[in-house]
C-alpha cells in the first residue's frame, strides 16, 4: 500500500463571539427598563391594543373638557372615577413616552437593517468565493476544489434546473422510438392490393 499524505486542515483561531455577549447585555438593559418605566404594561392578548384603541384615540381637548366639567359639576363626580389631576397625569405620561416608543421602533428598524446588511456582506463574500471556486475547479490544477464546490452547491440548495426544452426532448425522443417500433412491427403493405 502506498503511503498517502493527507493535508492537515488548519482552522484559524476564531475569537469568542463577543457580538452575542454584547447583544445579550443590551437585552438585559432593556429588561431593566421595564422596571424603570412607570405604568409599563404587557398586553394579555394579541388583540388588546385594538380593543383599547377606540377610547385611546379620544382627542386631548375632549378629555380636558370632561376634566373641567367634573371639577365644576358635582353631579358628574363618580366614586370609582379618576380625579381630573390623575387623568391629566395619564395624558402627560402618554405624551411623554410616545416619543420614546417611536425612537425604540426606529432603533429596532435600524438594528434589523444593520443585521440584514451584515448578512448581505457575509452572503456576498460567500457567493463570490463559491463563484471563484466553481471557475477554478474546472482547471486541472484546481480539481481538488470540486468536492468543496459540490458541498457548497448542496448547502446553497441550488440544483441544476432543466431548461424548458430539455423535458420536451426526452418525450419527443420516446414518441419517435415508439413510432419507429410500431412501424417496424406493422405488416408491410401488400402491393397487390393497391
Amino acid at each position: 500500500m502506498a503511503n498517502i499524505e493527507r493535508e492537515a486542515v488548519v482552522i484559524p483561531d476564531v475569537p469568542p463571539n463577543t457580538h452575542a455577549a454584547m447583544a445579550q447585555q443590551r437585552v438585559e438593559e432593556l429588561k431593566q427598563w421595564r422596571e424603570q418605566i412607570p405604568r409599563f404594561a404587557i398586553p394579555e392578548t394579541t388583540d388588546e391594543v385594538r380593543r383599547l384603541s377606540a377610547a385611546a384615540s379620544v382627542p386631548p381637548v375632549f378629555i380636558e373638557l370632561t376634566n373641567v366639567a367634573i371639577a365644576n359639576q358635582s353631579a358628574l363626580v363618580r366614586t370609582d372615577g379618576a380625579p381630573p389631576a390623575e387623568v391629566r397625569d395619564l395624558l402627560s405620561y402618554a405624551d411623554a413616552y410616545v416619543p420614546l416608543a417611536d425612537e425604540l421602533e426606529a432603533l429596532a428598524q435600524f438594528i434589523r437593517y444593520s443585521t440584514t446588511a451584515a448578512r448581505n456582506l457575509a452572503g456576498t463574500e460567500a457567493l463570490t468565493t463559491y463563484s471563484l471556486a466553481q471557475r477554478l475547479a474546472k482547471q486541472k490544477r484546481y480539481a481538488h476544489l470540486k468536492p468543496h464546490v459540490a458541498d457548497m452547491r448542496r448547502a446553497l440548495g441550488k440544483q441544476r434546473k432543466p431548461k424548458p426544452e430539455e423535458p420536451a426532448k426526452p418525450a419527443a425522443d420516446g414518441a419517435a422510438k415508439t413510432a419507429a417500433k410500431v412501424a417496424w412491427t406493422a405488416p408491410a403493405p401488400d402491393p397487390m392490393k393497391e
